[in-house]
């Protein structure tokens, strides 16, 4: 799998891109729980597949226990969904699809860091007025957050930072807004990810990833399509071994 995916600053909503994320081994070293990789060094993925459907991981309503709509997440999802229906904004359909399905733990059983879902109240941006940060997967030291950015535009992304901003702002520890200040928390907030599936996508084949070039990859090996074709822009014999 080669090539490159360039980022333009317009897509990123002005913010530095980076994927935060473990090694793969002696394929891609890492020095720390989570290095950064510039996304023209990632395998790229095809954005057609995202559609909402969630294919890759055999659709939200195929596989182990798989069924309806999961009652318990209802009520986080519609808070938040009514918080932002205040600002005139929304929860991205593939969010809502995916975290009401019975597939809704996925990328926590994956996770090589014990990272686990956690879906905040909407919490306003501390750098764009009218934005607002859904934070939906943290690490379980609290090293990283996961958050849905949300901007009155209608764009929506994925970004990570190392800060819960739930907790700043409970905590009522944010500074003002004065432009340094904004400078500074948008130094915090790097893009990742150009929507939750594609998000959810890489990072549920990152781990799968890592888990087998470890030894601990259960029933999962390079015999797996996905993770054969994913591994083959690191190890270019994976196709062909």
């Amino acid at each position: 799998m080669a090539g490159s995916q360039d980022v333009s600053v317009s897509a990123t909503g002005g913010f530095e891109e980076g994927w935060y994320a473990t090694d793969l081994g002696e394929y891609r070293p890492g020095d720390h729980t989570y290095d950064h990789y510039a996304h023209d060094s990632l395998p790229p993925l095809d954005p057609s597949r995202y559609t909402g459907a969630f294919d890759w991981l055999g659709g939200l309503t195929e596989g182990e226990g798989a069924g309806g709509p999961v009652p318990e997440r209802a009520a986080p999802l519609r808070a938040a969904a009514e918080a932002l229906a205040a600002h005139g904004l929304g929860l991205p359909s593939d969010f809502t699809a995916f975290q009401s399905s019975p597939h809704h733990l996925v990328l926590d059983e994956v996770s090589v860091t014990a990272c686990w879902t956690s879906i905040s109240e909407p919490l306003p941006s501390p750098v764009e007025p009218g934005a607002f940060l859904v934070r939906f997967l943290r690490d379980q030291q609290d090293c990283l957050f996961w958050y849905l950015y949300l901007r009155p535009s209608g764009d929506t992304f994925v970004v990570v930072s190392p800060v819960d901003y739930e907790y700043e702002y409970e905590t009522q520890a944010l500074p003002g807004d004065e432009p340094v200040i904004v400078e500074a928390h948008r130094a915090e907030i790097r893009w990742c990810a150009p929507s939750f599936e594609a998000f959810a996508h890489r990072y549920w084949l990152e781990n799968r990833l890592w888990h087998v070039l470890h030894g601990t990859g259960g029933g999962d090996s390079l015999t797996d399509p996905q993770l054969r074709a994913y591994a083959a822009h690191y190890i270019p014999s994976a196709l062909t071994d």
